[in-house]
């Protein structure tokens, strides 16, 4: 059986979308984007849940790659993965300009999407 395969390329966007697949994430990344760095206690005072969840939603950024931290006893200092972050901006960026429909009545038309 010729199971076909997922490109790398394929797999890392769907991981990055993943870990931005959720506001509160969205939210730490815009945060984090705007700083060189910062710590956990300045990320928990930014979003309106709880520390718990927060550190859940580090976890679940830092896994994908898209953030790092570092233990700085008794704190943890996060900032963006620069070298991740400009992957994933050029693998969406690839990936959201690939329409292909150049016609105005084709398919993938603003007009064809009335609701």
């Amino acid at each position: 059986m010729n199971q076909k395969e997922y490109s790398i390329k394929q797999e890392l966007l769907a991981k990055f979308a993943k870990a931005l697949g959720h506001p509160a994430r969205i939210a730490i990344c815009t945060f984090l984007a705007q700083q060189d760095n910062c710590y956990f206690g300045e990320i928990n005072e930014e979003l309106p849940i709880a520390k718990a969840t927060v550190s859940q939603h580090l976890t679940a950024l830092k896994e994908a790659g898209l953030i790092q931290g570092e233990i700085e006893t008794p704190k943890v200092r996060y900032c963006i993965n620069k070298e991740n972050w400009k992957l994933a901006r050029e693998l969406f960026g690839e990936f959201l300009g690939q329409c292909i429909c150049k016609k105005e009545n084709a398919c993938c038309s603003p007009s064809d999407n009335k609701e």
